[in-house]
């Protein structure tokens, strides 16, 4: 079938990436001038399974009201008039039920699993290369009773199959030495030491130009404007570029544009809870007589990501319910560097660190979107939070057998 992919985030180029390997004609379409340029540019760098569970959870609802007017809480509702906002608000509440968690984090832990195999494939045979590290994720902790919680935690990935160990202070440092300068008492960790870290941007080029080269089009500088429907079908989607409009035509149209999603298909009836939560991170330069971490590390109590990506070393955190904007501030972006260099006194060189602000395509429970929409030649493949790098391999692979009309290797609530 000739597929047309809108976005070339990585979950788009990974998509177009399994598409082409299934033997289809695939072209990528988006308004950037090149691969990962919006949400995929500067994440975290974390494939993170150990992280599966949905920010909508029991504790949750407690934890935003403690954190309600603080510019620097780790997530942070601006309330907006905007219906779309309090909807999915609402629903997020829904899901911090016991149970709905519980099942989330099942679900999410399934597609995790299998998404960092096929990373690991993927890897093998091709040998892209993304400044990744196979040193495991440490989870710090600095308050007791959030440590003695995350006890339970541990025990619900090991009986998924998930690697997790629990670490005292002195095996902390044992895994990351750089942590031995730290400004804040650190009372315990858990560790996974199967998960990985890379730059997920350079991830995205690097495998944009390999699926090039296995004959897969790529068309940037595309803006993506309306889905034209036929009756019960997609007849084309309209497009602007600069020489002006275009109607591109297809067999089959996957959707993996990410927090603007919505935009494109409720004009055609379909509703999908995507909503962006926009995230901060820092690059910082780690410069020779650095002291900086080599071991990706999650800081539990300002919720942060650390991962060193080759001679930088990235930090992302927080989460900010505020639309659509992706304007960056500098009080968001200072309270990370704080925190690193309260971690990492001389990680590396602060006063030259860059900031940078994306927006997270977030469902209520954290569960992507993956699979056909009400038209049997459009699929959706969008919704992963803060997890597109951690869920992108195998998200795409599972959406390429869904177009493909071959059954998924996996266990999930495909739509």
């Amino acid at each position: 079938m000739r597929i047309l992919v809108l976005g070339a985030g990585v979950v788009g180029v990974t998509s177009a990436w399994y598409l082409a390997k299934a033997g289809h004609e695939v072209t990528v379409v988006d308004r950037q001038d090149a691969a990962g340029m919006e949400t995929s540019f500067a994440n975290a760098g974390q494939i993170s399974v150990s992280h599966a569970e949905p920010w909508a959870n029991p504790a949750a609802p407690m934890k935003i009201l403690k954190w309600l007017g603080r510019e620097d809480a780790p997530l942070l509702f601006r309330l907006r008039a905007d219906p779309r906002q309090w909807s999915w608000g609402l629903r997020f509440l829904m899901e911090c039920l016991p149970s709905r968690a519980r099942e989330n984090t099942r679900t999410i832990l399934r597609l995790a699993l299998y998404s960092r195999d096929r990373l690991q494939a993927l890897r093998r045979e091709t040998g892209i290369e993304y400044d990744h590290l196979e040193k495991g994720i440490l989870h710090i902790h600095t308050n007791e009773r959030e440590y003695a919680a995350a006890h339970a935690r541990v025990e619900l990935m090991r009986s998924h199959g998930v690697a997790m160990e629990t670490k005292t202070p002195e095996e902390v440092l044992k895994v990351e030495p750089a942590l031995k300068d730290a400004g804040v008492r650190i009372v315990g960790a858990t560790y996974a030491p199967e998960d990985e870290s890379g730059d997920a941007h350079k991830f995205t080029q690097n495998l944009a130009a390999l699926a090039a080269q296995r004959g897969v089009v790529f068309r940037y500088g595309t803006e993506i404007e309306a889905i034209a429907a036929a009756g019960n079908r997609v007849a084309g989607i309209a497009v602007r570029t600069r020489s002006g409009p275009e109607t591109l035509t297809a067999d089959a149209y996957l959707v993996c544009l990410g927090s603007y999603s919505p935009f494109l298909l409720s004009p055609v009836g379909i509703r999908i809870p995507v909503f962006p939560v926009k995230g901060y991170s820092v690059t910082i330069p780690v410069t020779p007589d650095s002291v900086a971490p080599s071991v990706c590390l999650t800081d539990e109590n300002a919720k942060m990501g650390t991962s060193r990506l080759g001679n930088r070393l990235r930090a992302a955190g927080t989460a900010e319910l505020t639309g659509y904007d992706t304007s960056v501030r500098d009080a968001r972006c200072q309270a990370i560097i704080d925190r690193v260099r309260t971690l990492f006194p001389h990680a590396g060189d602060f006063d030259s660190a860059q900031k940078w602000a994306g927006l997270r395509p977030a469902t209520p429970n954290n569960v992507p979107v993956i699979g056909h929409s009400r038209y049997p030649n459009l699929f959706l493949n969008t919704g992963h939070g803060t997890l597109g790098w951690t869920l992108g391999c195998g998200s795409a692979a599972a959406i390429a057998d869904v177009v493909s009309g071959r059954r998924p290797e996996i266990d999930f609530p495909f739509r």
